[in-house]
């Protein structure tokens, strides 16, 4: 396999085709940004050649920072590759970050998957067993193959769960209805301020699968009451985003916010006491 390493000028580095990752501009990527301000970037970036220019397969938190930082080059290892070897290495460079959400796994393993089938090689189609055939050595068969479904959520939907206003499980479930009853499942969510729990998904999957899951039986299996949602307090999660780092999920807000709550409660009874 052809390779060698050059400097390159970060322009020249055009990203990854259909990049599943985000790049978000949070504590982690300031850390990541200081560091190469003052060491410089240490490790190479990872592409291939691609016309006059090159792709970037690994190093696009690298070569962002770069870029604010106005670097004029940065150390590239140049390989020559295929589209799937290209799509397996990127995945893999990725998949090892902190607070993935939930879609950038889901779109990851299906251009893995896809790439490994490419190449002749039997990967998940066959699990519910511990995952050691390429695509991943910490997620079982089954868990991957419940991710890859989650590409089959309509974008609002997908959004959702990466928000925490959908739980993983459900969202499974929500994965096999059309396209069209997830568009009516999205009018009855907006309208109701709700989101459905595990046992509704499961309840509206069945009867999806029976050809009877229509706009009205949607709202209504939605809107039935749920015992943990007697008497809820219930806050948007847009009107608390300004207050938090824009990479908290709204579980890790959620979790602020009552750790606050807590504080102030002991604070409150520590001068009473007094």
């Amino acid at each position: 396999m052809k390779e060698f390493v050059q400097s390159i000028a970060p322009d020249k580095l055009t990203p990854f085709a259909q990049h599943p990752f985000q790049l978000r501009e949070d504590a982690a990527m300031d850390e990541l940004t200081e560091s190469v301000r003052v060491y410089g970037v240490l490790s190479p970036l990872l592409a291939r050649p691609k016309g006059d220019d090159y792709e970037l397969v690994s190093g696009h938190r690298r070569r962002a920072a770069a870029i604010k930082l106005g670097l004029q080059t940065v150390p590239v290892l140049v390989r020559e590759m295929s589209d799937d070897e290209a799509v397996i290495l990127m995945v893999d460079s990725n998949l090892q970050r902190e607070n993935l959400l939930p879609s950038e796994k889901a779109f990851a393993y299906k251009m893995k998957l896809d790439a490994l089938k490419h190449q002749g090689i039997s990967t998940c189609g066959q699990v519910g067993h511990k995952s050691r055939d390429g695509l991943s050595d910490e997620e079982s068969g089954r868990q991957i193959q419940r991710y890859i479904r989650l590409t089959n959520l309509v974008k609002p939907l997908l959004d959702m769960v990466d928000e925490g206003r959908i739980a993983f499980s459900p969202a499974v479930e929500l994965s096999y209805l059309t396209r069209e009853q997830q568009a009516y499942l999205l009018d009855s969510i907006d309208q109701e301020d709700a989101t459905p729990s595990l046992s509704q998904a499961i309840r509206m999957k069945k009867l999806s699968q029976q050809g009877k899951l229509t706009p009205e039986v949607i709202y209504a299996v939605l809107t039935e009451e749920k015992p943990n949602q007697k008497e809820q307090v219930r806050i948007k999660t847009e009107s608390l985003r300004k207050y938090f780092p824009s990479s908290y999920s709204a579980e890790q807000m959620e979790r602020a916010i009552l750790k606050m709550l807590e504080e102030r409660y002991r604070a409150k009874h520590r001068g009473q006491e007094r």
